[in-house]
This record gives structure tokens, C-alpha cells and sequence, in this order.
């Protein structure tokens, strides 16, 4: 179990499971973020729909319980990529729509009164090598050419950027508003309680055998539904005629113990803002409402037949480099002890594009794809499922990511030997530029290999 269901005030209280067959009229596979906000929002909306949700687990135990705690404006498709689908105008409102999104969350956690430690600080993100801030100028030049403003990215000097956050090596960094931290477990927990008030059912420990054309079999009953949504992320290739649809890469986090105000003061997140800096193998963290510093990363394996096991959650190699990484940015560190390591698998699209929709005639709709950036999009993709369901045509409805298909992964090994050739290349390309100072190529030849815009 990660850290933040250690720190939850439920103290991870289990649901108990499908008694038995049961008639909906929205089926909801999977009691993560996507599921409950599609819930939430439905329920809010249609008081009087029989909503179900079924869950192998219990609500949050998946990513929606082990992430970074990043509520942020991200999709894993860059403007110019989702331009590719809706031209511009579609991408510029999709990149809106996950600006507001942010805000939304913030809403809702007010006015449900679920206590999230939700604190909107932005994300500061760091140049840390001449190589890393030649990205970040190109980045924020990307930004202005697509009508992006200063109120939405900026490049921060070396200056600018040790005040925000002191780490070993900064150069300068990018910063955007548009990110708050949260406690994703206390987030996705207090979401099912609200759901539950509301009149939803929650099923847990009941694991889905199927998902079929209006309704869900499940080990212990099946549940009859106008609507069947699939919202089940990096366990979508678990389920049948779903192996290839996504493809589960494995996220690592660790957290220190509480820091105190002098070891704070000298490494800076006053705001608590959310961190990263410009290499290739992605890095992330925050500072927590109790002072602990978080750090998550990539780098773990891709295991073959997209297989997602218990066992997968902990890489100790990778958990040593994280706490590297760690102590590397900030020295103050060194003798600072590390109390909790997890882990947990996201789901990536072929094309890395996420994804929302609803097939009519089948009943079938899903929401996911999210590349590890789905705490705020999770809720962008609940209040849309709201619209689709509900029939309505609005701006939700319209935006570019609904309806969207990726093609599916290769069969393997093709598909091992390409996503674990990308996470190596990712890890080279960074040592290359340590190196020799110049940006890498490699990393983005092979990000083009894997479709990744």
C-alpha cells in the first residue's frame, strides 16, 4: 500500500461485494477517480439513476491511490498533437477545458467537504543542464506560437526558479498556475462516500469477468445495465478482448519522513507547488500538507502479455534511484530517511491519446489512456460521461478527445521489446546529455517510434 492509503481517516474501510444479480441503469466498471467522478456527476445530475459500481478491490486501491498527487492541467497529447485530430480550435479547448478542470476539482472538494489538502501552487519544472534548458526555451516558444500566454507557461530564470525551489544545478525552469497537490486516497475515498450519500451502490472485492453490450459479469452476479462503463485503466488488459488496448507501465513513488521548517526553508515550495524537471525518464513530486517530500518516477519494467501483478509495485532498483534523485536534487537530504516506497501501473494508448466515449448501440462507453496524468482528467472524462450518457450536446461533448479510438499495441514480443527499448532509451538519453551537454536525439527518435506526440 502506498503512503496515502496509509494516511486515509477510514483507515481503508472494505465495501462489501455484489450479493447478486442487479439491474442498473449505468453499470460502472472500476472504483477509481474515473469511475466515482462518472458517478458523482451523474448522480448530481439525475438524482433518481440507479448507478452501480463494481470494484475487484476496493475504491482507490488501483493508480487512483498510489500516484504522485498531481491535480494538474496535463494530457498526455501536446496541443499540436491533439490539432492533428480537431485542428486548432479543438485543441485549444480541449487544453482549456483541462485548465478549468483543475479549478473543478478544487469546486468540488469544497463543496462536498472532502479535506484533500488540496493547495493550488502550479508545477515548477526544471532546467537543470544546458540541454534541459534549451527544451524548456523550446517549450514555452511552443506555447506562445499557440496563443499561450505568460497566465498559462513561463520561463523562469536561474534566479526565479532557486526561489521557488532550490535544487543542485538549476539553470532556470518552466512554471504554470495550472496545478494544485492533493491526497489522492483522501481525494478518491471522500469521493465514494459522497457517491454513496448520493445513492449510488458500491460494490468491492468483485472482480468483472466481462464487460458485454449492456451488461457486466462478475464472479459474483451480473449486473443488467442501459449503460456499461469501463473505467478501468491499467487493469483494462485483464479484462477479456482488452489485451491490447492499453498497455500498463508501472509508476514508482517514495516519501521521506516529515521534513522541518529549516530543511523546508532551504529547499523552497512555499506554495507546495508540484515539481519536475526537463529530462527524458520522468521524475515528479510534491511537498505534502505534512511536510514530507514525495518523488515518483518511471523506470520500471514493462512486463510482457501486459501482465499487472502485486509483486510489480516494488522494484527496488528503481526505489534506490529514486532516493538518489532525491538526495541528488537536494543535498539537505543526505541524512534525511525515507519511510514509505510503492508503486502501481497507468494505462498509455498506442497513440497517447486519452480518451472518452460512448457507442450507442452497444451501451459501451469507456474513459482512460490517461499516461499517468489523470487525477484532474479523470474528472474532465466524468462530467463528459455525465453529458454522453445523458444525451446532451455541449462543449464537453465536442471536445477532441471524445470518441477517439487508438489503435491497438502490437502483439508481443513486439510489444515488450518496443516499450521496454523506449523506457531504456529515455534512461540513455539522459545520461548522453549529462555527458556531452547537447540535447539527445534518441530519446525523441524513439518517442516517434512509439507514437508519443
Amino acid at each position: 500500500m502506498s503512503f496515502w492509503h496509509e494516511s486515509v481517516p477510514d483507515r481503508w474501510r472494505v465495501r462489501g461485494d455484489l450479493p447478486a444479480d442487479e439491474q442498473a441503469d449505468v453499470a460502472i466498471v472500476g472504483a477509481g477517480f474515473t469511475g466515482l467522478w462518472t458517478a458523482y456527476y451523474l448522480l448530481r445530475a439525475e438524482p433518481t439513476l440507479q448507478v452501480v459500481v463494481l470494484e475487484a478491490e476496493t475504491a482507490g486501491f488501483g493508480a487512483s491511490g498510489r500516484n504522485g498527487g498531481w491535480c494538474s492541467a496535463l494530457f498526455p497529447t501536446s496541443v499540436p498533437g491533439l490539432a492533428k485530430l480537431d485542428g486548432r480550435t479543438g485543441a485549444l479547448a480541449q487544453h482549456a477545458a483541462m485548465r478549468d478542470t483543475v479549478d473543478e476539482v478544487g469546486r468540488v472538494l469544497l463543496r462536498e467537504g472532502i479535506d484533500a489538502h488540496f493547495q493550488k501552487g502550479g508545477t515548477v519544472t526544471l532546467a537543470r543542464s544546458p540541454a534541459q534548458l534549451i527544451r524548456a526555451r523550446v517549450e514555452v516558444d511552443e506555447a506562445r506560437a499557440w496563443q499561450r500566454g505568460e497566465d498559462d507557461l513561463r520561463l523562469l530564470d536561474e534566479n526565479v526558479a532557486r526561489a521557488m525551489l532550490d535544487a543542485a544545478g538549476t539553470l532556470g525552469a518552466t512554471y504554470t498556475p495550472h496545478c494544485a497537490a492533493v491526497h489522492p486516497a483522501r481525494l478518491v475515498r471522500g469521493l465514494a462516500e459522497v457517491v454513496e450519500r448520493s445513492g449510488g451502490r458500491i460494490y468491492e472485492d468483485t472482480r468483472v469477468l466481462s464487460i458485454e453490450p449492456r451488461r457486466v459479469r462478475t464472479e459474483h452476479g451480473t449486473v443488467f445495465a442501459d449503460v456499461v462503463v469501463r473505467a478501468t485503466e491499467g487493469y483494462t488488459p485483464s479484462l477479456a478482448g482488452h489485451r491490447r488496448t492499453l498497455v500498463p507501465i508501472y509508476s514508482l513513488v517514495v516519501a521521506t519522513e516529515p521534513l522541518d521548517d529549516v530543511t523546508w526553508d532551504r529547499i523552497g515550495l512555499a506554495d507546495r507547488q508540484t515539481f519536475a524537471d526537463h529530462r527524458h525518464l520522468i521524475v515528479y513530486g510534491q511537498r505534502t500538507a505534512d511536510g514530507r517530500l514525495v518523488l515518483g518516477g518511471r523506470g520500471a519494467p514493462y512486463h510482457y502479455g501486459s501482465r499487472v501483478r502485486p509483486a510489480y509495485d516494488v522494484e527496488p532498483r528503481v526505489f534506490d534511484a529514486l532516493r538518489r534523485t532525491a538526495v541528488e536534487l537536494f543535498p539537505v537530504l543526505a541524512s534525511t530517511r525515507f519511510t514509505h516506497a510503492w508503486g502501481g501501473a497507468l494505462g498509455v494508448p498506442r497513440d497517447w491519446c486519452a480518451s472518452v466515449g460512448l457507442d450507442r448501440g452497444t451501451g459501451l462507453a469507456w474513459a482512460g489512456g490517461y499516461v499517468g496524468d489523470g487525477v484532474s482528467a479523470t474528472n474532465l472524462a466524468g462530467r463528459t460521461l455525465r453529458d454522453l450518457v445523458l444525451d446532451r450536446d455541449t462543449e464537453l461533448t465536442r471536445l477532441p478527445w471524445v470518441g477517439h479510438r487508438s489503435p491497438r499495441w502490437e502483439p508481443e514480443p513486439v510489444r515488450w521489446l518496443g516499450v521496454n527499448a523506449g523506457l531504456r532509451a529515455a534512461a540513455l538519453a539522459d545520461l548522453e546529455e549529462r555527458r556531452t551537454g547537447r540535447p539527445s536525439r534518441i530519446a525523441t527518435l524513439m518517442a516517434r517510434a512509439l507514437g508519443a506526440n
